[in-house]
């Protein structure tokens, strides 16, 4: 069952209608679970763990389990770079191939880190680099993009939402930038997880986490199989203990999750943790990608007849904007909502206008656009308990 408690500004019980929605959700078999959380000023209305981590409802979600959460690292990827940036080590104007040398070459070579955060590098959109190559190594990753990958265009023409290239050289920069000379995990670890207190989180999966790790359950949607380089099985990347994958390999609960949020959504800093200042959030909650669609997005907007959205991306950010149109942030959020998610199945999302934030990360996973109506569906929900 949900755990509701009354808070000033949200409807209590707008907010449990939201709840008992997901419940009959996974009631129906829609996906499997979810672990949920919504607050007002900061303040939790909603805090809940509902339904199973698999199709037999053999294991339950619990408040702490552990979800590999996909493309939502990018957000912590992203942090950590914008963060490497207010520390002088990197700016928005440096080239990649002026830290990556090995990356110079033919249109790539003018590829900024702008360029990287706001997915309009040009670089394809790859989801592996080579057919039945692990993906948990990054310096094995790297030193194959930047043997065999080039630019399908120039920077800046066009937003191709990245899968996987863009994040891989983000987190090679915050490494091979660092003063310390640590591994991108410890990067992450330490400037990150520890000052916010993120205990249940981690690049690669933690031994001691990996008996709360809900496998993901892919239903038929992964693009590829995420290979490990142990031999753990189908999708074994999401198993390895050390694996550095800047784009898609953290893990983390509804909790640690929420505390992410909640720095962002009190400007950069929780609980006298300072991670980015105001003036830095404020530039990547701006809107750099205007009114150009996001490419990936464009094609499942065209495969249900959707109107198509423009990208709405600022540093590192997905945005809500203005357009009234299918959205993993409903349409009742405010233009400025910003957040990040990851493949059929986590999401977050502050709303600065109405104090507001949502985290769901949820189990069996959904294919892309029914996973946009899924999340559409609980955001205006969400936003009418505001009150």
């Amino acid at each position: 069952m949900s755990d509701v408690t009354e808070v000033p500004g949200l409807d209590v019980n707008r907010i449990q209608y939201l709840a008992d929605t997901i419940r009959a959700d996974t009631g129906r078999g829609d996906y499997w679970g979810a672990r949920i959380l919504v607050a007002r000023h900061g303040r939790i209305s909603l805090d809940a763990s509902i339904g199973h981590a698999d199709r037999e409802r053999t294991r339950r979600v619990e408040s702490d389990s552990v979800f590999s959460i996909f493309s939502m690292t990018k957000a912590m990827t992203n942090a950590l770079a914008l963060r490497a940036i207010e520390l002088g080590r990197f700016s928005l104007a440096h080239k990649v191939s002026e830290i990556i040398p090995e990356f110079r070459g033919g249109l790539r070579e003018h590829i900024t880190i702008f360029h990287l955060l706001t997915h309009m590098s040009g670089l394809p959109m790859l989801f592996q680099l080579k057919e039945g190559m692990p993906i948990d190594k990054l310096d094995d990753m790297v030193r194959v993009a930047c043997e065999t990958v080039q630019s399908d265009e120039p920077p800046g023409l066009s937003c191709k939402y990245s899968p996987l290239l863009n994040h891989l050289l983000l987190g090679e920069l915050v490494r091979r930038t660092d003063p310390k000379g640590r591994r991108y995990r410890d990067i992450m670890r330490e400037d990150l997880f520890e000052p916010l207190k993120m205990t249940g989180s981690s690049l690669g999966l933690r031994r001691d986490l990996q008996a709360r790790h809900l496998f993901p359950d892919f239903r038929g949607h992964s693009p590829v199989n995420h290979i490990g380089s142990s031999g753990l099985g189908e999708n074994g990347a999401f198993r390895e203990e050390f694996a550095e994958m800047p784009w898609v390999g953290a893990v983390s609960t509804g909790p640690d999750i929420f505390r992410l949020a909640e720095m962002l959504r009190q400007q950069g800093s929780l609980d006298g943790a300072r991670i980015l200042s105001p003036a830095m959030l404020k530039k990547a909650r701006q809107c750099y990608t205007e009114g150009k669609p996001n490419e990936l997005y464009k094609t499942l907007a065209h495969k249900d007849q959707w109107e198509v959205c423009p990208a709405y991306i600022g540093l590192g950010f997905s945005l809500r904007g203005t357009k009234m149109t299918n959205h993993q942030f409903g349409t009742q959020t405010s233009p400025e909502t910003f957040g990040n998610y990851g493949a059929g199945s986590v999401l977050f999302w502050v709303d600065p206008e109405l104090d507001l934030t949502f985290v769901c990360l949820t189990t069996g996973l959904l294919s892309s656009n029914r996973n946009i109506v899924r999340f559409h569906k609980l955001a205006d929900i969400a936003v009418s308990a505001a009150c």
